[in-house]
């Protein structure tokens, strides 16, 4: 196992002349290279080129600069449905995303959003994606955080409990970034990526929104009782909400508001081509539900 620690440049630092990177036992070397592909981790991808320094690191204060900037997110919810468990087992350890159901009726600009107060959307889904330990073990209000009656509610609700569940597009704005921390390091030196972000008013009402319409469906279910989990804020870093984090790298077609071009290249090293997690969308200023993810193209 190996660990790259920065991408190498030559003296016009326009051109990557390969990476150095550190193996298991901490012996630091380097990889020429004639092209390097930067394929982490969108945070990684980001961190990489703050640490490699390449590129202008944005400054939310004035607005400059490309890397790090439009950071955003992807905005969950939840509705969380309990059935009498004399009538149901939804198998919670047989699933893929594949069996789930979509509606996509609620995404992007697919609805009327004149008198909603909010711009953008999502999808509303019924996902089963197996029956993890943790996010399986669904409980009623009101029910003990642990102890024997808490292990009654797991044990009565395991296989008649189901989670259906919204995931909304989430806009980029201009304080909400990534860049070097001051303060803390890594295991090799080099300063920590930090985050800068929280919910705006506008991913707080489409939630909301989202989340009353999934509940109007999940009712017609037949549950016996139903919770619904709209996202609130402040932004809560402890509370899972996919692993869909987008910008920083963001595409564009003018150097000055965006990193790469339309190909993923680096404007300022043309031999080094940035790779997102989402595709092309994790590259975008704006979370890819797909109808906005023509907007984060268009608008950087």
């Amino acid at each position: 196992m190996c660990t790259v620690t920065r991408i190498n440049l030559d003296n016009t630092r326009k051109r990557a002349t390969g990476v150095t990177y550190v193996d298991s036992e901490g012996n630091e070397w380097e990889q020429p290279a004639d092209l390097v592909l930067l394929c982490a981790f969108q945070l990684f991808n980001v961190h990489m080129l703050l640490q490699s320094g390449i590129g202008t690191p944005y400054d939310s204060s004035t607005g400059q600069g490309v890397i790090g900037r439009n950071f955003s997110y992807q905005v969950t919810s939840s509705v969380d449905a309990f059935f009498d468990k004399e009538h149901f087992n939804f198998n919670p350890f047989i699933a893929s995303g594949a069996i789930g159901m979509c509606i996509d009726e609620f995404n992007g600009d697919n609805f009327d959003h004149g008198k909603l107060g909010f711009v953008g959307g999502g999808y509303i889904g019924a996902v089963q994606t197996n029956g993890r330990p943790i996010l399986g073990t669904r409980t009623p209000k009101g029910t003990p955080s642990w102890g024997a009656a808490w292990k009654q509610a797991v044990a009565d609700n395991y296989l008649s409990s189901y989670e259906t569940v919204t995931h909304g597009s989430c806009y980029s704005y201009r304080d909400c970034f990534l860049d070097l921390d001051p303060t803390y390091t890594d295991a090799y030196g080099g300063k920590l990526l930090r985050i800068t972000f929280d919910l705006y008013e506008n991913e707080l009402k489409m939630s909301q929104y989202l989340t009353d319409r999934l509940a109007e469906i999940t009712q017609r279910t037949g549950p016996r009782s139903l919770e619904k989990h709209p996202r609130t804020g402040p932004y809560d870093v402890t509370k899972y909400q996919t692993t869909h984090t987008c910008g920083g790298a963001i595409m564009g077609t003018d150097p000055k508001s965006s990193a790469l071009n339309r190909y993923l290249q680096s404007w300022d090293v043309p031999n080094l081509f940035v790779h997102g997690c989402d595709g092309l969308a994790a590259e975008c200023g704006i979370q890819s539900d797909w109808n906005d993810w023509r907007t984060g193209i268009l608008g950087g």
